[in-house]
């Protein structure tokens, strides 16, 4: 099944809060069967359900071990919408 996701991650700190931004989308980008598209305020996974969801596992758990009052908001679509936003 493919899927679409929208997250966003806001690490609740008050100073150098952008690279653990950065470093999520950048281990995010090491699966190379999704697609990723970044933007402003979010990040776009595309592919398949199990891969994404196992990839967003083991990702958020390494934040949440760094960074536990990080909040991540995660909007999911039940097919693959790359293009279309």
């Amino acid at each position: 099944m493919q899927i679409s996701v929208d997250i966003s991650l806001y690490p609740l700190k008050e100073m150098g809060y952008e690279q653990p931004i950065l470093d999520f989308i950048a281990a995010l980008e090491k699966e190379e069967n999704v697609d990723i598209v970044r933007n402003e305020l979010s990040t776009q996974i595309h592919g398949d359900y199990a891969i994404i969801m196992q990839l967003l596992q083991q990702e958020i758990y390494t934040v949440f071990e760094e960074l536990p009052d990080s909040v991540f908001v995660i909007k999911l679509v039940g097919n693959n919408r790359k293009g279309i936003y």
